[in-house]
């Protein structure tokens, strides 16, 4: 994509961070978060009252508590400013360009922001697409490095599943007439800077039903600080003490907010929008943040075999020379006859031979003038006629189709040899394609041409079967080919010969056990699974219609990217689990800080501390003191805790329980410890210059 890369902090992201979170100080903003919005009326009342008694004291509170509500705007602030300089990137994509419309077969210069829905534009070489469409005449091919960062251009034509054509490319040849299928404002490009930008965000569903947790609690601390003073007020009469002095209204809100959990509520909107943020540099658009959270509970991957599983393009791996002819020489015949072959079939023939035995088809020289047969779709072969001095030619090279090579070696008068079949077909049965090479009217040999699985898939799919990931493999190859492929890819289960309504029938049926599907597509036919998985991966390079069904889009059309987009989801999940798990860890330090400080001389006999001050396990200096180095810590971890939000912890693909144990092992033991050590060290910062 052509985003420039950001750190995770940088001055300028920082400084521009920094001015929003004084901006989103306004009431209205900080509605939208329940527990930060009792944090904000908290530092207002405590600012208030902070002109009683002990006034240096209650001026800090007020202080730290302000710092916790800008602490909380600025991590949202910061993931949102990384966003919107990713979107201004991407802006500089959009220009007000002139365009050519099509009207009653006339052209007509008109600007581009005029266009709506339905109209036509011509597009020639040098022009920028105006507008989101479909190419419904014509082929060219597209720059489009302004949006995906790909330097090679791409072919786009008519009546295809490369049909689709994107606001801001640029034609670099031909000529192509585009139908505009986006209204202004809603093109592609549009909806990625506003999702970019983060400030169209919404709330996901596991999100939401966090934020009740999160409120509910909030709402039980607020009941339970407010009996405090009562109870205060009991004790005190009961045991004969006055703690008026400690069991303040700033100091019951400082309570308050050091239980609440302010920590993983002011991260909480910081750790989507990075999580959207990490799929945005791996060059895939979630069009939603429900997409990226369905992808971490993804538990079935359906993945074509084409280009996802395997390189796409049978290659030749073996050459197999007939009994009594030579490999060396039946590699030189194999190439020779390859070297009209445009395929990638066929030049992969070329590069075996040259790898093998070191051919060079310019060095390959022979006596008289040649008639190179290019490969067709009708013939099924490709090959070179040897021609004399009157143009006949004395030597005929065919490669080519089994069935083909058959009827050609026949036509000329020649035997075609039944036993070949029989090394055909081990062949076949492996997933191969055999391709046959004929000298004159004899058959010289066979090619292997291999569907290559890629390097390290069958690696990741043990990963993901790690984490309880399934794998399902969808092709329109016959059942051995299928099955030769997908043992050797490593897959969990196949289906073959599929058609577009099989994969959506098999989409239902594995929901309706409960699975959650993830899938890839590109083609108009893809469009209907697309829209039915719960997570739908459009090919950029593919249709309108498959980009609008699928809720991600990649840029890069890797159909291997959705390996990536679930590891990014699982990441996602993982992050707001464990900074969860944390923050509400947290409060029981805290809780061994203030309350001790509060009710610690209670009952106090002889000279002696109360009961409950046996609780003051970090033995701290006062319990004002213990009171503004729990604020204080309260406040500080927002910020330490930042750079892990927008990075994510990191992602090891083990099974759901593993994980879970391993989070409460660090982040819940971690959350209990790290305030311990945290408050005593501040306490003692604060003591030695007299803050406290």
């Amino acid at each position: 994509m052509y985003i420039k890369r950001r750190s995770v902090i940088s001055f300028d992201l920082l400084l521009e961070a920094l001015k929003d979170s004084f901006v989103k100080l306004a009431p209205q903003t900080q509605f939208r978060n329940p527990v930060m919005f009792v944090t904000y009326l908290g530092a207002i009342f405590t600012t208030i009252l902070s002109f009683d008694k002990p006034f240096f004291f209650n001026i800090q509170i007020s202080i730290w508590l302000w710092f916790t509500v800008l602490f909380a705007n600025f991590a949202s602030a910061i993931a949102e400013s990384r966003g919107k300089a990713q979107a201004a990137s991407l802006r500089k994509t959009q220009k007000e360009t002139l365009t050519r419309k099509i009207v009653n077969g006339k052209e007509i210069t008109v600007s581009a922001l005029d266009l709506k829905k339905g109209d036509r534009v011509a597009c020639t070489i040098g022009d920028i697409i105006p507008a989101d469409g479909e190419v419904v005449e014509g082929i060219a091919t597209v720059d489009e490095s302004a949006i995906t960062g790909e330097s090679a251009p791409v072919i786009r034509e008519s009546g295809g599943d490369r049909s689709a054509v994107t606001a801001g490319t640029r034609v670099v040849s031909d000529r192509i007439v585009v139908e505009v299928t986006s209204e202004r404002g809603s093109s592609f490009l549009d909806r990625m800077i506003s999702l970019v930008e983060g400030a169209k965000r919404q709330k996901t569903p596991n999100e939401i039903a966090l934020n009740i947790v999160l409120s509910s609690l909030t709402i039980i601390f607020l009941l339970t600080v407010m009996s405090v003073k009562s109870f205060a007020d009991y004790s005190s009469k009961e045991a004969g003490q006055d703690i008026s002095h400690l069991v303040t209204i700033p100091v019951l809100i400082a309570l308050l907010i050091c239980l609440i959990p302010t920590t993983i509520s002011s991260l909480l909107s910081a750790i989507g929008i990075a999580g959207m943020d990490r799929l945005i540099q791996k060059n895939v658009i979630a069009k939603s943040g429900r997409s990226v959270e369905a992808a971490g509970d993804i538990d079935l991957l359906i993945l074509d075999k084409t280009g996802t599983i395997t390189l796409g393009n049978r290659m030749a791996t073996e050459f197999l020379p007939a009994p009594g002819v030579d490999e060396k020489n039946f590699a030189q015949t194999a190439q020779l006859a390859s070297l009209s072959d445009e395929t990638p079939e066929g030049r992969s023939i070329v590069v075996l031979a040259k790898n093998k035995f070191n051919y060079r088809g310019e060095a390959l020289h022979q006596d008289g003038s040649t008639r190179f047969i290019p490969f067709s779709a009708q013939t099924k072969m490709s090959g070179i006629d040897f021609l004399d001095e009157d143009g006949r030619p004395i030597r005929i090279i065919r490669k080519g189709a089994a069935e083909a090579i058959q009827q050609h070696v026949e036509s000329i008068g020649g035997i075609f040899p039944q036993q070949l079949f029989s090394a055909i077909e081990p062949i076949s049965s492996k997933g191969g394609t055999p391709l046959l090479v004929s000298d004159g009217n004899q058959v010289v040999g066979i090619i292997h041409l291999k569907d290559v699985v890629k390097g390290g898939i069958k690696e990741r799919f043990a990963e993901l079967r790690k984490m309880g990931i399934k794998t399902l493999m969808v092709t329109g190859d016959n059942s051995l080919t299928a099955g030769a492929i997908a043992a050797e890819a490593g897959v969990d289960d196949y289906v073959a010969k599929a058609t577009p309504e099989m994969k959506l029938a098999r989409i239902r049926e594995e929901q309706s056990k409960g699975h959650l599907i993830a899938m890839t597509g590109d083609g108009t036919n893809d469009a209907p699974a697309l829209a039915q998985a719960d997570v739908g991966v459009a090919m950029n390079t593919g249709t309108q219609a498959s980009r609008e069904a699928g809720n991600m889009v990649d840029l890069d059309s890797n159909p291997t990217k959705l390996l990536d987009i679930v590891e990014v989801g699982k990441q996602l999940l993982m992050t707001r689990g464990a900074l969860t798990t944390f923050s509400i860890a947290n409060d029981v330090a805290k809780y061994f800080a203030i309350i001790p400080a509060l009710f610690g001389s209670l009952y106090a006999v002889n000279g002696q501390s109360g009961p409950l001050n046996l609780l003051n396990i970090m033995a701290l200096d006062s319990p004002l003191s213990a009171i503004l180095s729990a604020v204080i810590f309260n406040a500080l971890i927002i910020v330490a805790l930042i750079p892990l939000a927008l990075k994510g912890i990191p992602f090891r693909p083990q099974p759901a329980a593993q994980i879970l144990r391993h989070n409460l092992f660090i982040y819940g033991l971690g959350g209990i410890i790290a305030p311990f050590i945290g408050i005593k060290v501040i306490d003692l910062i604060i003591t030695s210059i007299g803050l406290a």
